[in-house]
């Protein structure tokens, strides 16, 4: 699929326009100056033809500091990674010496360029694009990100660009879409980083950084991922603090698109901070993160400064275990890394892989019976006045999350323990920690009516 980098001055409307040409939200807006930090790839298609922009943050040679330099890195990043480029300016604002140091960067680079005049809002305003001929990079295009004016035009003249290299493939196999999500500085972006070998997006100490929700493609090889190689898509997001301590418009956006990035994912890693364990925050978001339906894993970040502390590592281990185990109903795993050292990194990618697996997979019914024979020998089933709970029959009737029935002789003889038993021993006995389940009880006057 093509890539077009979308790139200009700060402020301009970049992350409007995408979100406009591809008829989605997915970039953050907002009216601060220099939201966009890490480059964000989108998704959008027009007469049959599909292609993807790359958001990026604003071109300002000028600005100092750590971050800026980063968000320049990630741009021109962008630019070596894209097969054609858009320069998008504010036509209200006029020529700036930023529009001229983006373009001459541009025509430097050899790819081929649309311009977008962005912010001609009216009719009235499109003669504003004509004085931005003078960058050089053909016929700027009037358009407007708030109000679609010209949108459609602009789509054409991208297609025409590119050519017809952007039809739409043969289906491809889906992604294992895999989020990090966790409080902030918890180190998310560092282990995108190094699960991609690349300086994929923006890391610095301060908390904070990462705005948005950035997607990742990344193959697994085969030794990670079953025998055969696997896509995968990381989605990084931004940090999630305590509601309470949630400052500001342009972080509740930032939390809210985490949010959705759990909600698409098929495996959420929480990222937790190895020298503070597992804390109540970190116990709130992996709530957050299996109520959406997805499989969840907790992962202690940062385990490098835990070997080299005073505390002893297996106590450490063993009590975020214990708070997982006990705090959280789904029971997920809890593994060990550092993005740092990159101890353990590949076993991140495997594990995040196999629960995926688990969660998709279908397990035989004479297997579920089994089990369910050994489970009620092991501990009785409950009795009600007398009438003893009866379990008859298992089987699995859904995916993702699995989904099983069992037959019972009264429903009302069912309690809370006896249910949760149940379950945790099926996680136990076909190795869904972190999984959802669903188990439906339904009595078998109830079975033969739906019949």
């Amino acid at each position: 699929m093509r890539k077009i980098a979308v790139v200009g001055y700060p402020n301009v409307g970049k992350s409007s326009l995408v979100n406009r040409l591809s008829g989605s939200r997915e970039a953050v807006v907002h009216e601060t100056a220099g939201v966009t930090r890490d480059r964000k790839e989108v998704e959008a298609e027009w007469n049959g033809k599909s292609f993807t922009l790359i958001d990026t943050g604003g071109i300002d040679e000028t600005e100092e500091g750590e971050i800026a330099a980063a968000v320049r890195l990630q741009a021109l990043t962008a630019l070596e990674d894209c097969d054609a480029a858009m320069l998008v300016v504010d036509a209200k604002a006029g020529l700036r010496p930023g529009d001229e140091e983006v373009a001459d960067l541009l025509r430097r680079s050899g790819l081929p360029v649309v311009l977008a005049a962005n912010k001609c809002d009216s009719i009235n305003e499109e003669p504003n694009a004509a004085e931005f001929h003078r960058l050089g990079l053909g016929e700027p295009w009037p358009v407007s990100a708030s109000e679609g004016l010209g949108a459609g035009d602009l789509l054409d003249g991208i297609c025409d660009l590119i050519g017809d290299g952007l039809i739409v493939g043969p289906e491809e196999e889906p992604p294992v879409r895999l989020a990090l999500i966790g409080r902030p500085n918890v180190g998310k972006s560092s282990l995108v980083n190094a699960l991609t070998g690349t300086n994929r997006v923006i890391v610095s100490d301060m908390a904070g950084t990462t705005r948005d929700a950035i997607d990742t493609p990344l193959m697994a090889p085969a030794e990670l991922a079953g025998g055969r190689e696997r896509p995968l898509l990381l989605i990084d997001t931004a940090g999630i603090r305590r509601s309470a301590k949630v400052d500001g418009t342009l972080e509740q956006a930032s939390v809210l698109r985490s949010r959705r990035a759990a909600e698409r994912s098929d495996v959420a890693l929480v990222i937790c901070d190895a020298e503070a364990g597992v804390t109540t925050q970190d116990l709130r978001i992996a709530e957050l993160a299996m109520k959406s339906g997805c499989a969840t894993a907790l992962v202690l970040n940062k385990w490098d400064l835990v070997k080299d502390s005073e505390g002893d590592p297996d106590t450490i281990l063993a009590d975020a275990e214990a708070m997982a185990g006990t705090k959280l109903r789904l029971r997920p795993r809890v593994l060990t890394a550092s993005a740092l050292t990159g101890r353990q990194i590949s076993r991140l990618l495997a594990e995040a892989i196999a629960i995926a697996d688990r969660a998709s997979t279908r397990i035989p019914t004479p297997q579920l019976n089994r089990f369910l024979a050994e489970a009620t020998s092991a501990r009785q089933p409950p009795a009600v006045r007398g009438q003893r709970l009866k379990l008859r029959y298992m089987a699995q009737i859904e995916t993702k999350p699995p989904r099983f029935a069992v037959q019972v002789n009264s429903r009302a003889r069912i309690t809370k323990e006896y249910a949760y038993y149940i379950e945790n021993r099926l996680r136990e006995r076909f190795r869904m920690e972190g999984v959802p389940l669903v188990i439906d009880m339904v009595e078998g006057r109830e079975r033969r009516s739906r019949r």
